[in-house]
């Protein structure tokens, strides 16, 4: 298909981001489709609302060197490219010492990008692996341990919120944890506030699918590391969970977006949470 003088003039124009991104119909379609999801779960759930004073938020963008959190600064760049985002970007690193980590990576191509970040050095694999016994997995003391440090980062930012890559299908693999392990219905919501109070974590990308983001980090060549540097992948609960979803997905596609959509329209009166529902007061009309 041609390339039109307007369609010329767009691609002249992308943030710099888009650099190395392909100039087919295709990708400008996965592209249209991210940024809407993520714009749209930015105003649905008032992500980046101002704050009492008026000041526009200041965020703190999360990238761990994946697929996800390239995306997520990706979109978030090309939504304030567009004036669409009023929350000011700072985006962080945090390299937490795993054997073979690729430090230049990321740094370059922030400094490529021209974006306003920082890099943290903190050896917290040192520390789980002290901490957790031989054969179990070290995610979730690494998650906790991190997200300390990101909240610490964020306060000497002077930031409002960290800033996290978690979608679609990271949300359903929480739930069906939480509903198969965790004995209770929760999944990842796209705006809380921390245990502290003072900083808000959230999830722009809640909305969009893994699989779209997989295909738009391909075609944006981005210089991904792999989360497998500490050999701890192996067996996890969450790989049990996206296999099922897999499964389902193939013998019904669209499973998914359904079950996406039922985290999205809750019934108290129909589970059986007498926090959320006065079953005691409950009265025939």
């Amino acid at each position: 298909m041609a390339i039109t003088t307007e369609d010329s003039a767009a691609i002249a124009n992308r943030p710099r981001v888009y650099g190395r991104a392909p100039d087919s119909v295709t990708f400008r379609k996965l592209r249209k489709r991210i940024l809407r999801q993520t714009q749209d779960t930015i105003a649905r759930f008032g992500l980046d609302a101002p704050q009492q004073d008026g000041r526009p938020q200041r965020w703190l963008v999360c990238l761990s060197g994946g697929k996800d959190s390239y995306t997520l600064l990706a979109a978030l760049m090309d939504l304030k490219w567009q004036g669409a985002l009023k929350a000011e970007l700072v985006a962080c690193n945090l390299d937490q010492g795993q054997p073979g980590f690729p430090k230049h990576i990321l740094p370059d191509y922030l400094e490529n990008l021209g974006v306003d970040h920082r890099i943290i050095t903190e050896d917290t694999y040192s520390i789980v692996t002290d901490k957790v016994p031989e054969g179990r997995t070290y995610c979730s003391l690494c998650s906790r341990l991190r997200r300390g440090i990101l909240y610490r980062v964020a306060r000497e930012e002077a930031c409002d919120a960290i800033v996290l890559g978690h979608h679609r299908d990271d949300a359903l693999e929480t739930f069906m944890m939480n509903l198969f392990h965790g004995g209770r219905l929760a999944a990842m919501p796209p705006k809380l506030v921390n245990d502290e109070g003072d900083l808000f974590v959230l999830r722009p990308l809640l909305q969009c699918a893994e699989k779209g983001i997989e295909r738009f980090a391909a075609a944006m060549e981005f210089p991904i590391i792999p989360c497998n540097l500490c050999g701890s992948q192996d067996g996890l609960q969450r790989v049990a969970m996206k296999r099922l979803l897999d499964e389902w997905e193939a013998r019904s596609p669209g499973r998914r977006e359904v079950m996406f959509r039922a985290l999205q329209n809750v019934r108290p009166s129909h589970l059986a949470d007498g926090r959320i529902w006065d079953f005691l007061g409950l009265e025939k009309s």
